[in-house]
């Protein structure tokens, strides 16, 4: 009875000190919200210049929100349409991804089929005027934002095609336009089948399921397949687990969810017998493969079910789940953590105060695949074979950041009206490319020279230039002596990313697709482990 007494007590203890938190808390919010309301209040009334108080609140929220994670977001009205997109794979606008270059947003790939194509827009045209108001320099998401609407409504826009006088003028009427999450499945060889995933949105896996069966019916020599999950980001949960039960058997755990709600944890199985159980699977990954894509390649690889080719994914293991608020806002906040079937979590780094912080390797756990593999927790999946950056070279970096092979295809696209198919399309204009770059007359500077610069400046303020500027000039001429050969030492690299660019601007998504097919290196090694049963099997031995 005494133990009984004593244990009452206890819960009572505890039970009330969890009550004075809870209403300590529940003070805090209130005080901490009646502070803010005032501060608005003030400001708006009394500040000395008028403000947007939308622009104002937007502003509060968004620096509240980036003290946490950069996966919970606000999403006002206005952005519901970025918003429907991620998760939808389609958005009602004029059907073309568009980034900012130099002063101007440009367009860099219209949607085959959509409307900014039907309309006569090309990748390359930079957009200098919407509906009439100029849109030098405004950032992407501001031009996005007015180009976005109902279907059925138009946008007047003025754009400036490189390599032409004069500014031309186009209405786009705006339609509902859907990426296809998966763009392209074909065969790499007669045995050898393969599809890319770009996105886990609506109907993912069935478009997956579908794109395996067609394969098979049109190839009865189909042994093997090639499934592709680099540059995808991600997207639903459930779509993960649909494609996940692609390969393997039912009642099989692919993800557990766990937070601060424990209530709300969750296990997440596959329901059905898989489509194909038994047949060797290849999954690629690179850095930007995240999220859901990490739960598929993750879950093959701790069920022994398949081979991961690539580099080391990006390491998103956090769950989002998204609010509604009033007036047609959004709240996206991360709630919870993803666990796949080994037991370890996928996340890269942890967050405090909004700034991401590595998990060191020290620290990370060590599991177990089902057949004894030793796996580690944390910094996302580490491939089987890690093949390694093939565009890591400086010079292919300065092509990319200066968007100089994606200038050089469009000057090619306006001076050829044709090509041949892309698979059989080879560029053989080097010396015309090199011409190109010198025209731009664009500094090709390494990180190591950056650094020397600041060596020497740090050298002049601590009275050491005498003792080091003669070695640093010199290391710098060896590296200029370099640079000049970077071009044709990389010039296979250079002219399959070329190729790739020009063959978009003819045949679109599906032809770049097909044309990158031929030059991969990842796509080579996963054939040779696929062509070779004993090397195959040899990735699933415990070492």
């Amino acid at each position: 009875m005494k133990l009984l007494r004593i244990s009452i007590l206890t819960l009572l203890a505890l039970s009330g000190m969890a009550f004075m938190n809870y209403e300590s808390k529940q003070f805090e919010i209130s005080k901490n919200l009646e502070i803010f309301t005032n501060i608005y209040k003030e400001l708006n009334t009394h500040y000395v210049d008028d403000i947007d108080p939308a622009g104002l609140m937007r502003t509060g929220i968004e620096a509240m929100l980036e003290t946490l994670d950069p996966y919970t977001n606000y999403i006002s009205e206005a952005d519901i349409e970025g918003y429907r997109y991620m998760a939808e794979g389609k958005y009602d606008g004029i059907g073309a991804r568009v980034r900012k270059m130099g002063d101007y947003v440009t367009i860099v790939e219209p949607y085959e089929g959509g409307p900014a194509l039907d309309a006569g827009l090309r990748a390359g045209d930079m957009i200098i005027e919407v509906e009439g108001k100029s849109a030098k320099g405004k950032k992407t998401d501001e031009v996005e934002e007015i180009l976005k609407g109902f279907p059925g409504t138009e946008v007047t826009i003025t754009y400036r095609r490189p390599g032409e006088d004069k500014d031309q003028r186009v209405t786009v009427k705006r339609d509902e336009v859907a990426v296809k999450n998966v763009p392209y499945q074909g065969m790499l060889d007669e045995e050898t089948g393969y599809v890319v995933l770009t996105t886990f949105t609506n109907n993912a896996g069935k478009n997956v399921a579908q794109a395996i069966k067609k394969l098979r019916d049109e190839n009865p020599g189909m042994k093997s397949l090639v499934f592709d999950l680099r540059n995808n980001g991600g997207g639903y949960l459930r779509e993960a687990v649909s494609i996940s039960n692609l390969f393997i058997p039912r009642d099989e755990i692919v993800v557990t969810t766990k937070g601060k709600v424990r209530d709300r944890d969750r296990s997440f199985k596959t329901m059905n017998p898989p489509q194909e159980p038994d047949m060797p699977l290849v999954i690629l990954t690179n850095e930007w493969t995240a999220s859901a894509s990490e739960i598929v390649s993750g879950v093959v690889q701790d069920l022994d079910r398949g081979v991961i080719v690539g580099t080391k994914t990006y390491g998103k293991g956090l769950v989002q789940n998204t609010v509604d608020l009033d007036y047609n806002a959004k709240l996206k906040l991360t709630t919870a953590k993803y666990y796949i079937p080994s037991g370890r979590c996928i996340q890269s780094v942890e967050y405090n105060d909004g700034e991401p912080v590595d998990i060191p390797d020290s620290e990370k756990a060590v599991f177990k695949t089902r057949a004894g593999r030793k796996v580690l927790e944390g910094g996302g999946i580490i491939p089987d074979v890690v093949t390694g950056g093939e565009n890591d070279a400086a010079i292919i970096h300065f092509l990319q950041d200066n968007n100089l092979i994606f200038h050089y295809a469009t000057k090619y696209h306006q001076e050829h009206e044709q090509i041949v198919p892309a698979t059989e399309f080879e560029f053989d204009e080097f010396d015309d490319f090199i011409a190109f770059i010198e025209e731009k007359d664009i500094d090709f500077r390494t990180d190591s020279e950056e650094k020397l610069d600041d060596l020497l400046a740090a050298a002049e303020s601590d009275h050491y230039m005498a003792l080091v500027e003669n070695e640093v000039e010199a290391i710098k001429e060896k590296i200029a002596s370099e640079k000049e050969d970077d071009l044709q030492e990389h010039r296979e690299q250079i002219e399959s990313l070329i190729e790739k660019e020009i063959v978009s601007r003819y045949y679109y998504q599906t032809g770049k697709i097909e044309k990158s097919l031929r030059n991969d290196r990842d796509i080579t090694t996963a054939l040779e482990i696929l062509h070779d049963q004993t090397i195959y099997n040899s990735y699933f031995e415990v070492r």
